[in-house]
């Protein structure tokens, strides 16, 4: 089987415009969550969410394509540009043939469905834009991306709710792994921060009003997310055979589903997706020095994760470091675990571990080494990231140093 490199990652979100930015508030332990500034923010119980603030759409695209690109596409396009700039990659002749694009998302343009679901239904217009189906499908960034830089190999989207940019990855790990690409490029991206968006979530009952606090006994709700993160993924000879800069390498990939419940996770599932992922990997479970947790800050899904890790790795799970991100930059649902493994890209190249942020209280079912609210420095060599979405979706990356 071919290896797989990573050589390339783009990223826009709450915290940061670009991959430094967000790099330096991650080791900063800065929070990215703030109050809401969206329409109708009154009519919401749930009004603070991880916003991507002074973000100007008029300054990165003309009038022609902000008409066609919903906002989670613009994000998408915005990261991949930096993403395939830090890559030198260009695409033409065999390998434009060779290189295609997998992305995650769970809702798509939400923000053209809220705009024309008002117009049409609050406002009473009887016609919609010519382009608002091309423009909220959710394959929408996928092509958009394959038509900018000529990607004319495999090109799709995927959708597992809060495990898509996770699955995603890792089937363009097993596209190029397989020998059939040399060369994708993938990741994910959300915005459903609409009032459509967040009102749909309310009824869940699983929001935060006040923070994100993962792994803390006082932890009360996940908070609300957007962006993307993208990554150029490409074949390892490849990569070396034109000296391109390597980041980290792709080494392993599971995927399990519960089969047991539409929204409360499964130790046993999520287990067998991270054992599975140590078994792609060749790795064993004391290889592992850090997890990006998924970590959502609700009551039933920290316990559960921190169960399967305890099961999965056994007393190697105290020498372990798990953290969540999202307690700085949300959780993007679709688009999450792509920004996620920029973390565990920096735990790799930088020695740096990001923290927990907002961690109050031990829980005694959460009892690991959860990096509370400082990052630090640590030398690692392999990590894993985790991604367990409601359906019982399980999917699992497992990364190593270069």
């Amino acid at each position: 089987m071919k290896r797989v490199v990573i050589t390339g990652q783009g990223t826009i979100n709450a915290l940061g415009h670009d991959v430094p930015t967000t790099l330096e508030a991650m080791r900063e332990g800065r929070c990215g969550i703030g109050d809401l500034d969206i329409r109708d923010v009154d009519r919401l119980s749930v009004k603070i969410g991880a916003q991507v603030r002074g973000y100007d759409p008029g300054a990165l695209f003309n009038r022609q394509q902000i008409a066609l690109y919903d906002r989670f596409t613009q994000f998408t396009l915005i990261a991949s540009r930096e993403a395939l700039a830090q890559s030198g990659l260009t695409f033409a002749g065999q390998l434009a043939a060779r290189s295609g694009v997998v992305l995650g998302t769970a809702g798509g343009g939400v923000n053209t469905w809220d705009e024309n679901y008002r117009s049409v239904y609050e406002e009473g217009k009887n016609r919609v834009h010519p382009f608002v189906v091309p423009k909220l499908m959710n394959n929408a960034a996928a092509s958009h991306v394959s038509m900018e830089w000529n990607l004319k190999g495999p090109s799709f989207s995927v959708a597992t709710a809060c495990a898509s940019s996770n699955h995603a990855m890792g089937q363009a790990f097993n596209l190029i792994r397989s020998g059939m690409c040399d060369v994708m490029v993938t990741g994910g991206s959300e915005a459903m921060l609409t009032f459509g968006g967040v009102k749909a979530w309310e009824g869940l009952r699983v929001m935060s009003k006040d923070a994100c606090r993962p792994f803390s006994a006082t932890r009360n709700g996940m908070v609300q997310g957007e962006g993307a993160a993208v990554f150029v993924f490409e074949e390892r000879d490849h990569a070396m055979k034109r000296g391109a800069e390597i980041l980290a390498e792709v080494v392993g990939f599971a995927m399990t589903s519960d089969a047991a419940d539409i929204v409360m996770p499964s130790a046993q599932g999520a287990e067998r997706a991270i054992t599975g992922a140590l078994r792609d990997a060749s790795l064993n479970p004391e290889d592992v020095g850090y997890i990006n947790a998924h970590g959502t800050g609700t009551a039933a899904n920290d316990k559960v994760e921190c169960a399967a890790v305890a099961h999965a790795f056994g007393r190697h799970a105290n020498d372990l470091m798990i953290s969540s991100t999202k307690s700085m930059h949300g959780h993007l649902i679709g688009g999450t675990g792509a920004v996620e493994l920029l973390a565990c890209i920096m735990a790799l190249k930088d020695g740096v571990i990001a923290p927990t942020i907002g961690y109050e209280e031990p829980d005694p079912e959460c009892a690991l080494d959860v990096v509370p609210n400082e990052a630090r420095e640590a030398k690692v060599t392999a990590v894993l990231s985790n991604a367990f979405a409601f359906g019982g979706l399980n999917a699992v990356l497992a990364l190593r140093a270069v």
